[in-house]
């Protein structure tokens, strides 16, 4: 029997954190809490839970609040969780039955799930290395985006699916603040924090500069290729906030030469397309993304929603503005397929009985 301590860094998550808690006590061993400086009611609640709530001084570096937390561990497993997520039941007893019967491993990757409808259908995913064996060398490193570089023996269990239940938290400066502490310390960024970087300028808005740090992110030669891809489609959308079309789609196929055109990708230049009012060549690109194939197990961020459900519903309306009804009801059906309840299709679902009702 496998026994597994859960470990959680914490600030101000007394709206959600009993619920990622009323989670971790079905399949952990042992709880450990480190706050990194809460001022409402996070420990109090921590408290119910267990014993081990631990006092952990800012320094400006998550890695070393979840290294600390860490360290507390004395399982022969570790699990992580941040304070907003959860799992439903099917994961709680994956986990169970892990401990009991499963296969030894140093690194568990599992799905974390960052958007998904009302019913838990994941619309936007990434693997990430969940549980991990209790040893030295398995342990966080950088700053912001931290990460435990995957070692050993590794696996994957797509069963074991970590909701981040976020609940509409606003996007804060939280993180570039941290990178910009680094700045001012004179750290010189990895590639990969390059990258990250890069993306807190574009989600503050910072777009121009956001623009400056992706292209010197993409002139490196190190550096993931899933990032490349990415950092390729937020430096098209900071170009399409510029309201300059041709670069943003310029981006967008420069994402070729790492890889085959992603559904993100093929996606996002039907939109441009679709903005432009080139309906026709909107839906060459939106076919293209429907019939593309996420790859779940590449490490990516994967936003399912533009494999699937966007594109059918993209394609429903271009092909209404050119006129052809019949496959605009084709993809309206389609659409309604993979989310009937979205109001976009209940829209699309009254327009056309009216329609019909006019013929």
């Amino acid at each position: 029997m496998k026994e597994l301590s859960l470990c959680m860094i914490v600030k101000n998550e007394e709206k959600c954190l009993a619920d990622a808690l009323n989670c971790g006590k079905k399949f952990a061993d042992e709880i450990i809490i480190v706050d990194t400086g809460s001022t409402d009611k996070t420990k109090e609640i921590a408290k119910k839970f267990t014993d081990k709530v631990y006092d952990f001084e800012w320094v400006y570096d998550f890695s070393k609040a979840r290294n600390f937390a860490f360290d507390k561990a004395t399982k022969e497993y570790i699990i992580w969780l941040d304070g907003d997520d959860i799992l439903l039941d099917e994961g709680i007893e994956e986990i169970k039955k892990w401990k009991q019967e499963g296969e030894d491993a140093d690194t568990i990757m599992c799905p974390y799930v960052t958007g998904f409808d009302s019913n838990f259908t994941p619309t936007f995913v990434f693997n990430r290395e969940r549980i991990v064996k209790n040893l030295p060398i398995l342990r966080w490193h950088d700053p912001v985006h931290e990460v435990i570089t995957p070692q050993g023996k590794i696996i994957a269990n797509e069963k074991i699916k970590v909701y981040h239940n976020k609940k509409n938290k606003p996007h804060t400066d939280r993180n570039l603040n941290i990178y910009k502490h680094m700045i001012n310390e004179g750290i010189k960024f990895t590639p990969r924090q390059q990258f990250y970087y890069a993306r807190e300028l574009y989600y503050n808005n910072f777009i121009d500069e956001a623009i400056h740090e992706f292209s010197v992110f993409l002139l490196d030669k190190e550096g993931w290729i899933e990032n490349k891809i990415e950092a390729c489609l937020n430096l098209s959308k900071c170009y399409q906030i510029k309201k300059d079309s041709n670069k943003a789609l310029t981006c967008l196929f420069g994402s070729f030469v790492y890889s085959t055109p992603r559904g993100e990708i093929l996606y996002e230049i039907g939109n441009i397309f679709f903005f432009m009012k080139n309906y026709r060549l909107a839906i060459y690109w939106y076919d293209l993304a429907l019939k593309s194939k996420p790859d779940l197990d590449s490490g990516a961020f994967v936003n399912i929603d533009c494999y699937q459900f966007l594109p059918a519903l993209q394609l429903c309306v271009c092909y209404y503005k050119i006129g052809d009804i019949v496959k605009s009801r084709c993809y309206h059906e389609l659409s309604k397929g993979f989310k009937p309840e979205d109001e976009r299709v209940k829209f699309n679902e009254t327009f056309f009985a009216k329609e019909k009702g006019h013929l």
